[in-house]
């Protein structure tokens, strides 16, 4: 099995104001998650979204990844439209010319992109750990980031083909 660390969506557009809940903290996880799967060998994968006329309309400031973690020569990064990477998109095939069969996913928006990649991903058999302290969302009008993110992990947990880790017990 061949595994990636999969970054979804992960743009500066989530720092705009206001930023999503601990945006910061956030990076640094992920900045650490990168710098562990490097040293583990392990591919990284990156997810763009591109929206025009909003923040993340491509080639903008805000589209791009933040420097701490912006793609390596060698990294894939794959760009989409829609909440799903796998959507009209050579995505699938090229995890799968890659030899990937597990990802690592970690990132933003936990109720819209995570929740829809992560959920694709494992339908098509692809083992998915969701990294449960790396992923967040912005404030809602019905529900608090906070509120969203536990209750994405817990419905993950309970799905069975899902494994939810906190970034530090990861085999990584």
């Amino acid at each position: 099995m061949s595994s990636a660390l999969l970054i979804i969506d992960f743009q500066n557009a989530i720092f705009n104001d206001p930023p999503a809940h601990q945006a910061d903290l956030v990076l640094a996880r992920i900045n650490n998650l990168i710098s562990r799967a490097r040293q583990a060998g392990m591919p990284v994968v990156y997810v763009q979204h591109d929206e025009a006329d909003s923040p993340w309309e491509k080639d903008s400031a805000t589209w791009q990844f933040p420097p701490a973690i912006a793609p390596q020569p060698g990294d894939f990064v794959s760009a989409k439209q829609h909440s799903s990477a796998f959507q009209q998109s050579r995505f699938q095939a090229a995890l799968a010319e890659r030899g990937i069969t597990e990802v690592f996913v970690c990132g933003y928006a936990t109720e819209f992109c995570i929740d829809t990649n992560v959920r694709q991903a494992a339908a098509l058999g692809i083992k998915t750990v969701v990294i449960a302290d790396a992923h967040t969302t912005g404030q809602r009008p019905h529900l608090d980031a906070p509120t969203i993110i536990q209750h994405h992990n817990w419905v993950w947990s309970c799905m069975g083909q899902i494994q939810v880790t906190p970034h530090e017990q990861l085999p990584f």
